[in-house]
């Protein structure tokens, strides 16, 4: 299925919550006294929710290496909206969103629990514009094959927050700002996307091993340099240029031809602070027009 067809827009929105039935919620997540790190995640093809190769094995190495947060919540490429929404059911489905893969990713189910507790939270947190509470939506790739990889027990809760792909850069990332409060209380805010991600442009040189599908390291000039240019300005804390990414190099429409996989890397810039540390890793243009490059801050 195409992930134009799960675009929500804000009328089919269920469970918008008033303010009233908010000032009866008194369980909100406690400081935890350690601030947590946020991770980008570039995830690539959904074969890593199941395959182990380099790219799934540092998602692993990542998780083992920080806190165990108390929950996560993630800012996923494939949940497109008019709108702002956060999930807030108790259980999620686990959605598979793509076509043209083998039956065993068909098959996986991430079963972790969702978290009203934080959706009304975040909600709570988000001042520049409403933000509404979602029980439809599910799990889908752009969260699930990673966190899966990273905590397998399914056993941390996970809520999933919205990308308003009607709205600018800017907005992106102050949203993001906003949810700073969060890695107090231990929940590891996790962007899901690629920084570059130009599926028409996909190829492979000739001799390219077909067992590591798309996972082929090759990269288009224009593909190596834009990710070099996306990763001076992050490692500088030079954000004004990255949401405002049109004007920023004459190859910045080849590297995000649409900007659904590269706005999570916003909100997780918006959520530093100067003291953070800036790490990279799986840091790897593949197929030509994708790079797999994630970012650790903190």
């Amino acid at each position: 299925m195409k992930r134009r067809n799960f675009i929500k827009a804000s009328a089919g929105v269920t469970a918008m919550a008033t303010l009233s039935s908010l000032k009866n919620i008194a369980d909100s997540l406690p400081e935890m006294g350690q601030k947590m790190p946020v991770l980008f995640v570039g995830h690539g093809s959904p074969m890593n929710a199941i395959e182990d190769n380099e790219f799934s094995q540092k998602w692993r190495q990542i998780a083992k290496n920080i806190p165990k947060p108390v929950a996560v919540l993630c800012i996923s490429a494939h949940w497109l909206t008019r709108g702002t929404f956060v999930t807030a059911a108790p259980q999620l489905e686990t959605i598979h969103d793509f076509g043209g893969f083998p039956q065993a990713l068909f098959n996986v189910k991430y079963p972790a629990p969702g978290s009203p507790t934080l959706a009304t939270e975040t909600k709570n947190l988000i001042k520049n514009t409403e933000v509404g509470l979602d029980h439809d939506w599910g799990f889908d790739h752009g969260s699930w094959s990673v966190v899966k990889q990273m905590y397998p027990d399914a056993n941390i809760p996970m809520i999933q927050l919205s990308v308003d792909f009607y709205k600018s850069g800017n907005y992106h990332y102050e949203l993001g700002k906003q949810l700073a409060a969060l890695r107090n209380k231990g929940v590891l805010i996790l962007g899901s996307g690629n920084m570059v991600h130009n599926l028409r442009m996909i190829s492979f040189p000739k001799n390219a091993d077909p067992a590591k599908g798309f996972n082929v390291e090759y990269g288009f000039d224009w593909a190596i340099e834009m990710n070099e240019l996306f990763k001076k300005l992050i490692a500088d804390k030079n954000h004004k240029p990255l949401w405002d990414y049109k004007t920023l190099h004459k190859d910045a429409h080849l590297a995000i031809p649409t900007p659904d996989h590269y706005y999570p890397l916003l909100y997780t810039l918006g959520v530093q602070d100067d003291k953070d540390k800036v790490e990279f890793f799986n840091d790897k243009a593949i197929a030509g027009s994708l790079t797999m490059t994630s970012v650790k801050i903190g």
